[in-house]
C-alpha cells in the first residue's frame, strides 16, 4: 500500500465520520433550523473529503474536474435547498427552538 492509498483511505473514513455526523444531528438536534445547519455543513464538508480521496487516486485530470464540477453542484443544490426548506418553516409559523 503506496502512501496516497493511505491518504484516500484517511481522507475517506474522515469524511464519512462527518456523514454520520450530519446524520447524528438530524435525529438529535432540536429544531429544524439547526437540523438543516448540521446536514448542509457536515454534508457538504464530508462529500469533499471524500472527493479529494477519490481525486487522490484519479487516473486522470479530467475525472478529477468532474468530481470537483459535481461537489460544487452539490454545494450550490444543498445551499439552495437548505435556504428554501427554511424560509417555509419561517413562512409557516415555525419558531426556533429556545432553552
Amino acid at each position: 500500500m503506496n502512501i496516497s492509498e493511505i491518504v484516500s483511505i484517511v481522507l475517506a473514513f474522515v469524511g464519512t465520520l462527518f456523514f454520520v455526523s450530519g446524520t447524528v444531528g438530524l435525529i438529535r438536534l432540536p429544531d429544524i433550523y439547526t437540523r438543516l445547519h448540521a446536514l448542509t455543513k457536515a454534508d457538504n464538508l464530508g462529500l469533499g473529503l471524500i472527493v479529494i480521496a477519490v481525486i487522490v487516486n484519479s487516473p486522470s485530470w479530467l475525472l478529477a474536474a468532474k468530481l470537483i464540477l459535481v461537489w460544487l453542484l452539490v454545494i450550490t443544490t444543498s445551499a439552495c435547498v437548505g435556504y428554501l426548506i427554511a424560509r417555509g418553516a419561517k413562512v409557516k409559523g415555525i419558531k426556533p427552538w429556545k432553552r
